[in-house]
């Protein structure tokens, strides 16, 4: 049996993603633990009033600048990217779009992101009823709508407030 996963294209992603040079400048690990998922992105020298996170049409993005070294060095070696980077990824809808949270700690930007209350596996209670014979009748619940009441063979009848008042 699968589990659902919202994420389920993420391999395929992450894949064509790590070969941009955002993905180089804003590595991310990604997993789940229990009913939420936890994105890491790595965001070394980051000014974090920088960092931008949004969701638009279940699709996350993250902005960033790291600010360029001054010229006055004389490089040696100048292998961090600096600039504005963006990294976007493709949300399910089994997400609790409304529920994401970020945190930006020692240069790790942390994203939790809850999986949604009607994507979570439930039991369904199953009603049994032991038959003696095909006699067997089964009362069923009366469903109001305004002054109209109907019951489960989709009879209707009008009944008066005073009448509905009773039944209550």
């Amino acid at each position: 049996m699968s589990r659902f996963d919202p994420f389920r294209d993420l391999d395929r992603l992450m894949s064509e993603t790590m070969r941009t040079p955002a993905a180089s400048a804003m590595p991310m690990d990604l997993f789940r633990a229990g009913e939420t998922f936890v994105a890491r992105v790595d965001l070394p020298g980051v000014d974090p009033g920088s960092i931008d996170v949004d969701v638009e049409d279940r699709t996350l993005t993250i902005r960033a600048e790291r600010r360029e070294e001054s010229d006055a060095e004389q490089w040696l070696s100048h292998e961090r990217p600096a600039g504005t980077f963006a990294r976007q990824l493709t949300l399910g809808y089994g997400v609790a779009l409304d529920r994401i949270e970020a945190d930006y700690t020692d240069g790790v930007l942390t994203l939790t992101i809850p999986v949604a209350e009607e994507a979570r596996p439930r039991k369904i209670q199953v009603a049994h009823r032991s038959g003696l014979g095909g006699g067997d009748s089964v009362r069923g619940e009366v469903t109001q709508h305004g002054d109209r009441s109907e019951d489960e063979s989709g009879e209707q009848s009008d009944r008066s407030g005073e009448e509905q008042a009773r039944s209550a």
